[in-house]
């Protein structure tokens, strides 16, 4: 296991750096001058002009950029915004709140859809079952867009239950939102936990723990759940770093002030240091995240071994 660890991070930087230079590529490929950007309806004088585009190395060829930036990033330095503000501030200033919604997404996520699903498929064809299959599928086919603004509308200013916006009230104004935001996942989780269960209900080796006389919870949790949650881990794994790339349309409904909605602002001021920084981190955060996963599934299945 220690060697397949240690594998995985050496392959984590050619990785990451050609997921940088496609994003830095994206971002500064695309037509348009973020100087004129900047400016807005107002023209700068041609000498300011002349300094930002020195300044922020917009003369260069696109590879003289990217080694410019991998020589700061060697240094942890993921350049400045054009207001002089270092990427790594409006970061850390941000991540912490995305955090926070993304841990309780991925709870909603995890503890209602696995309970959704381990019901449905232990009970399968019964009306819960099909209350889920209904449930899942409408709440996948709402855009998530959508289902923030009803929530918001029904929940926070008809019944008053949540906050409707910011995060005044510490977690619990994190709770509405995180949930619009797994709400999608949720529903996925339910059904993948679902299918699972109910092959793995009519496998020999239940058919053997059901022989033996074990209870019906020992067969169902041991055993049954157990082999069941290996596609589950791999989703949740996988949609975790999703959930902290993916919140921009969460953030912006419900006003919060997190690392989706920096992006969102940093685009439309076309800040390219921060849309490339940013989306890096989230690089980083997916391949973190299946690491983990694969280590989980020697955890939950005793037959895989990686060394």
């Amino acid at each position: 296991m220690g060697r397949f660890v240690v594998r995985r991070l050496l392959l984590t930087i050619p990785v990451l750096l050609g997921a940088s230079f496609l994003i830095f590529a994206m971002v500064y490929a695309l037509p348009g001058d973020p100087v004129r950007a900047l400016a807005g309806d107002r023209p700068l004088a041609p000498a300011v002009v002349a300094q930002l585009r020195e300044d922020f190395n917009l003369n260069d060829p696109l590879i003289v950029q990217y080694a410019k930036y991998l020589g700061g990033l060697a240094h942890f330095d993921l350049g400045v915004d054009f207001s002089n503000r270092p990427v790594l501030d409006t970061i850390s200033q941000r991540l912490p709140v995305t955090i926070k919604l993304t841990v309780v997404a991925v709870l909603f996520e995890t503890i209602i859809g696995l309970a959704a699903g381990v019901l449905a498929g232990i009970r399968r064809n019964s009306f819960f079952d099909n209350l889920v299959l209904v449930s899942t599928t409408l709440i996948i086919s709402i855009p998530i867009l959508v289902l923030g603004f009803v929530s918001q509308y029904v929940f926070g200013l008809k019944f008053g239950w949540f906050p409707i916006a910011g995060i005044n009230d510490g977690w619990y104004s994190y709770l509405l939102p995180g949930l619009v935001l797994a709400s999608s996942s949720l529903a996925y989780v339910a059904r993948l936990t679902r299918t699972s269960i109910a092959e793995n209900m009519r496998a020999d080796y239940v058919r053997t723990a059901r022989a033996k006389g074990l209870p019906n919870r020992t067969v169902i949790l041991r055993h049954t759940l157990r082999n069941s949650l290996i596609p589950v881990v791999t989703f949740i794994g996988a949609d975790v770093g999703a959930l902290l790339g993916g919140a921009i349309v969460t953030e912006a409904v419900f006003n919060i002030p997190g690392i989706g909605r920096a992006v969102f602002e940093a685009v439309g001021q076309q800040e390219g240091a921060v849309v490339v920084g940013i989306v890096t981190l989230m690089v980083f955060f997916f391949i973190f995240f299946n690491l983990i996963v694969d280590v989980l599934y020697a955890v939950l299945d005793p037959r895989i071994r990686y060394d």
